[in-house]
């Protein structure tokens, strides 16, 4: 058995605390995820997916419960503590894509290699073969608003890999691609899981996005209501890793 790389105990999340308005969001959610799985948590608007996700990445802290990430005590960490093991442990795809305007696909991917003090010609190196990856180093000099949505997507995908992280966290990553285009960005995952042996948590409203994955988590009201194992990610274009430059 790999390793559990994510471990919640009993996670609770309230927001508005002592307040008449006090709500809670998380009803005590246990869950375990192993080194290098490939895994999706789906849920409809309100279900609670996208503080679970917060959670996860450790962009925010649980009011209960205990959050191991990597081995790692998540409620005995400063914010500076936080912000570190999220640079290093963490690479965040998202839906709205966040790459910084007037810069470059190249210097996008490097961000994250700048704040962990990776030296200038190491980081530009390892950001010409991630877009190499992904399929857009011939594009390395354009800015973000001489792209396409998937283009885009796929210098976030990259830069997401930028530290090496333990875990890549892809929040609604097609939500703004139409299907062709959602279907190479999935291609995409499915590469980083089965040729870099990544370990993958896809959030999503989509039954469809989630039948790719070999694990699907369901959550409501704030609990896992299932957890069931797929046998269906070869079925989506998994074994077509091809990625082209379109």
């Amino acid at each position: 058995m790999a390793k559990t790389i994510i471990q919640m105990i009993n996670i609770i999340k309230r927001y508005y605390i002592g307040q008449p308005n006090e709500l809670q969001i998380l009803n005590g959610i246990s869950l375990d995820i192993h080194e290098g799985e490939f895994v999706s948590i789906v849920g409809a608007s309100g279900s609670g997916k996208s503080t679970l996700m917060n959670m996860i990445g450790a962009l925010d802290r649980p009011t209960e419960g205990e959050y191991f990430l990597d081995g790692t005590d998540i409620s005995r960490l400063n914010d500076k503590q936080l912000s570190n093991i999220r640079n290093q442990k963490i690479g965040f795809v998202f839906q709205t894509f966040n790459l910084i305007s007037r810069t470059n696909a190249l210097k996008n991917v490097e961000l994250p290699m700048m704040y962990a003090g990776v030296p200038r010609k190491e980081r530009s190196r390892r950001a010409m073969e991630l877009l190499e990856l992904v399929g857009m180093k011939d594009r390395y000099t354009h800015q973000p608003n001489e792209l396409s949505g998937g283009q885009k997507q796929r210098v976030a995908i990259a830069r997401a890999m930028a530290n090496d992280p333990a875990i890549i966290l892809a929040d609604e990553p097609t939500g703004a691609l139409d299907t062709k285009t959602g279907h190479l960005v999935m291609n995409i995952f499915h590469k980083l899981h089965k040729q870099e042996g990544k370990t993958i948590v896809l959030i999503t409203h989509s039954p469809e996005l989630a039948s790719e994955t070999e694990r699907i988590i369901t959550i409501s009201d704030g609990s896992v209501i299932s957890d069931t194992l797929e046998n269906t990610a070869e079925n989506a274009g998994a074994e077509n890793t091809e990625v082209s430059g379109e």
